[in-house]
């Protein structure tokens, strides 16, 4: 999609929607979902998964997690594709209403980081997948697919810091910019 009909479609009204829809998804989720999981499993939480790096220790979360643990493990991480749709929504639509009252290089640059979250949703589905064949086989799985995740969760995370940092900055820039007009 060019810049020029980035600019324009989907239309304000539209994207600022689908941004508040994906920040219920994503609060939702979040509060509903990964709150309780996080209070019930202390000493190991998902994040602990996500960068286990080895299979051995993604055997030692798996020991400590128990059968059960596992089980509610592998609910969360079915949650999280929804949660993908929520936060690529949200801070995707927050970075795309904030450039398009933008000009110049910033603009250009802020239509291009606005596919950033995309990107990382790419990344957590494949980590996802990575996740579920371990907690579905918990013994033979590859020992390839805990670097496989961690990498994955680490180039998710990384794209989701640009576009948060990217969009922080492109608020101070557009405040600085209505202050200086007035």
């Amino acid at each position: 999609m060019s810049t020029n009909k980035i600019k324009i479609f989907p239309s304000n009204k539209i994207l600022l929607l689908l941004t508040v829809a994906g920040f219920v998804i994503f609060i939702l989720i979040n509060q509903l979902i990964f709150a309780a999981l996080s209070a019930t499993y202390t000493t190991y939480g998902i994040l602990d998964f996500e960068f286990a790096w080895t299979k051995a220790r993604v055997l030692t979360i798996f020991t400590v997690w128990g059968q059960q643990g596992m089980l509610d493990q592998r609910i969360g991480v079915y949650w999280d594709f929804l949660y993908i749709v929520g936060y690529v929504s949200f801070i995707s639509g927050c970075i795309l209403l904030v450039t398009r009252q933008l000009e110049g290089k910033v603009e250009g640059i802020g239509y291009r980081v606005s596919v950033l979250p995309a990107l990382a949703g790419v990344f957590d589905i494949i980590e996802n997948i990575n996740l579920l064949i371990m907690i579905n086989n918990p013994i033979t799985f590859p020992i390839s697919l805990p670097s496989i995740a961690s990498i994955c969760a680490l180039i998710k995370f990384a794209l989701l810091g640009v576009s948060i940092v990217f969009f922080v900055i492109a608020i101070i820039i557009l405040i600085y910019r209505k202050l200086k007009n007035k």
